[in-house]
């Protein structure tokens, strides 16, 4: 079996959390629970006839005022950049951090993740940002921790592009 760090970078409250729970548990809370420092989680998954361990790494959310030390990145086989879809300047922040990690560790794969789907009324994010972002090679993925939508789906696609690296 094979262990891949896979990374959730995001900005608050943008779901990682509530993402990795999902994946992991296929659970779902309303409490909010801001991450201090990281989290780590572990699913054992099969794909392209591939035993894979994946070792998430829920790390704290970036703004303004904080940033995400680069100790945290080394290592990383591959990372889902989480955007809060009804939050435009979230997708900013994930630009910023898809730079770093590229900066940090190089280029690895990664999923762009547009989480909060469910909360359709209140999306926040032009189709034409992320029609700019799929023209430039970005895998983008919609996702709602909430219901589960899109979570396995994204969490796969990360791992069968890990597979090919």
């Amino acid at each position: 079996m094979i262990n891949k760090k896979v990374c959730m970078l995001g900005e608050f409250a943008v779901g990682k959390t509530s993402l990795v729970v999902q994946y992991v548990a296929r659970m779902f809370s309303e409490k909010y629970h801001t991450t201090l420092g990281v989290r780590v989680d572990k699913k054992k998954i099969n794909v392209a006839d591939q035993d894979m361990q994946l070792i998430l790494w829920d790390i704290h959310g970036k703004d303004r005022f904080t940033t995400i030390h680069e100790t945290y990145l080394r290592g990383m086989s591959g990372y889902l950049l989480v955007v809060d879809g009804t939050r435009p300047e979230t997708l900013e922040t994930a630009r910023s951090l898809k730079a770093q990690a590229e900066k940090t560790v190089g280029p690895v794969p990664f999923i762009l993740m547009l989480n909060k789907i469910d909360l359709a009324v209140s999306w926040a994010i032009p189709d034409e940002e992320i029609s700019s972002l799929k023209k430039k090679s970005w895998p983008i993925i919609r996702t709602s921790a909430k219901t589960g939508e899109g979570v396995e789906e994204a969490f796969t696609a990360l791992a069968i592009q890990m597979i090919k690296k």
